[in-house]
């Protein structure tokens, strides 16, 4: 009888075990499923990842900079100009997307939850990002007897953040005269003279303005790589003399 009962004790302490690595086991996976909803959630609603691919934010953003894009707070506070925004093509921007050769099923996998969960950024070759010169409204000229925007009739001094080339003054080397729709934005690179943005693509459906549904959010933060770390500035100081459109 003994015998049987040490059997018996030994059977359930096995079976106990069992059940609790079962348990372990479930609560991991709840963690896990969790976790990546949540990351799904503030990805899609909060917070995006974005890489940047070409030079025509310099020295702002530079090339390979990776960049976080508040998708929330302009659905309730609009934006600024000035702010940095990352947009989706509006149509004929950007060249069509190169045939990419097959990849082993295991890497798109990987970079399918990667994506989930807002690490990677597959689609940044999708979008665009420029800084917000003209909102709905304005009537945005290029270029004053100085070489300088006017905004509503008030000229902007961009030197904070403008790249041109030695030698150059002027704003811009191309000349515009635009009265930004109600739904829309008027958009431009830092780097000005390599910046193909809203001055290039008058001849577009959309005539060169962004509009406001394409636009993912406003780029807050740079957070690669480790050096270049820190927020990204809209320099709204510089239209502070902008009065608003009659």
């Amino acid at each position: 009888m003994t015998h049987e009962n040490a059997a018996t004790r030994s059977r359930l302490r096995r079976k106990a075990s069992h059940r609790g690595w079962l348990v372990f086991l479930r609560d991991i996976l709840v963690i896990v499923v969790i976790a990546v909803l949540v990351s799904f959630l503030v990805k899609t609603f909060v917070v995006r990842s974005f890489f940047i691919p070409s030079s025509s934010m310099e020295d702002t953003l530079l090339v390979k900079d990776r960049i976080l894009v508040d998708e929330l707070t302009p659905r309730w506070t609009g934006y600024e100009r000035g702010d940095v925004v990352v947009f989706k093509d509006p149509g004929g921007w950007l060249p069509p997307a190169p045939q990419v050769p097959p990849r082993p099923p295991l890497v798109e996998a990987g970079e399918w939850l990667l994506a989930l969960v807002g690490i990677a950024a597959p689609d940044s070759h999708d979008h665009l990002v420029k800084r917000v010169i003209g909102l709905p409204g304005d009537h945005v000229v290029c270029c004053n007897a100085l070489g300088q925007i006017t905004v509503n009739g008030s000229p902007i001094d961009e030197s904070a953040y403008l790249k041109l080339p030695p030698g150059d003054t002027a704003a811009s080397n191309v000349d515009f005269d635009v009265t930004v729709p109600d739904d829309a934005v008027w958009v431009l690179g830092d780097n000005r003279d390599r910046s193909q943005d809203s001055r290039f693509h008058q001849e577009q459906p959309t005539e060169g303005f962004v509009p406001l549904p394409n636009v993912v959010g406003r780029a807050f933060i740079i957070t690669w790589p480790f050096e270049r770390i820190g927020g990204i500035d809209g320099h709204h100081s510089v239209f502070n003399g902008v009065q608003d459109p009659e």
